[in-house]
């Protein structure tokens, strides 16, 4: 089996790494095609106005000058000498989970990876974002392996991909895995940390905002809170198809 790894972090980040761990439990055949530089927030954007350049590493690892889904492409139509039979996206640092699906690097990597008819999975950590702190990528390194077989034994229907996060917890502390739909957040996921600089002008941050519950009850928010991996089956089709028909005969 081959396996395909990028991720929205970047080329040095230590979610890759763990990542790339697990992969190697599931195939020795493990390719990374990751961007030189962070690039979380992009989502599903390419790179058409600059050339894309291509740095390897080492046997196997590819540092790209672009976008998540940038180094899938790349990966695929180019690096790799065959098509993956799965690509893995990730260990995002931080959850990935309601609203903030669509600002997402790493669910983009899988993302394009289901557009290309390839099983894909967007992997990410919860975490505190405590300031001086790094994510514990010890749940994911601990029952990922297990978890990720069990999902490539289901076959995933066309432009379909699996968003899963972990919780922040140790991994003996993890209550289990939930199969969940996409929560969302109250009047959207992001806020504006408003700050002044030293000659008084205001500058901005934009920023995630946190939530414990969500009126949803099998949501992915719910499943981090009480401790359950989530793993959630996001389509790519965003037709609203309830009103294909009513906006037809309305506009007939």
């Amino acid at each position: 089996m081959r396996i395909l790894i990028t991720n929205d972090d970047g080329i040095h980040s230590e979610g890759l790494k763990a990542l790339e761990r697990i992969a190697r439990e599931l195939s020795d055949d493990v390719w990374v095609v990751a961007p030189e530089t962070d690039q979380s927030g992009v989502a599903h954007s390419l790179t058409l106005s600059d050339p894309l350049r291509l740095r390897q590493i080492s046997e196997k690892h590819f540092a790209l000058r672009g976008t998540p889904t940038d180094c899938v492409i790349m990966g695929v139509r180019k690096v790799l000498p065959g098509l993956p039979d799965l690509i893995l996206s990730g260990i995002n640092r931080g959850q990935n989970m309601a609203d903030d699906v669509t600002y997402s690097g790493t669910v983009a990597g899988a993302m394009e990876g289901a557009i290309l008819g390839i099983p894909s999975f967007a992997v990410s950590q919860t975490w505190s974002f405590a300031v001086g702190t790094e994510p514990d990528y010890s749940p994911a390194e601990v029952l990922g392996p297990d978890l990720f077989r069990k999902l490539m034994r289901f076959h995933l229907p066309r432009f379909t991909l699996l968003n899963i996060n972990f919780p922040d917890c140790p991994p003996d502390q993890v209550a289990g895995v939930k199969v969940t739909v996409q929560g969302h957040h109250e009047q959207g996921g992001l806020v504006i940390d408003e700050r002044t600089d030293r000659r008084g002008n205001a500058y901005y941050w934009l920023g995630f905002q946190e939530r414990s519950h969500d009126p949803v009850g099998n949501s992915d928010l719910n499943a981090i809170v009480s401790n359950h991996i989530s793993v959630t089956p996001l389509r790519l089709d965003l037709t609203a198809h309830d009103l294909v028909g009513l906006l037809a005969a309305e506009l007939d």
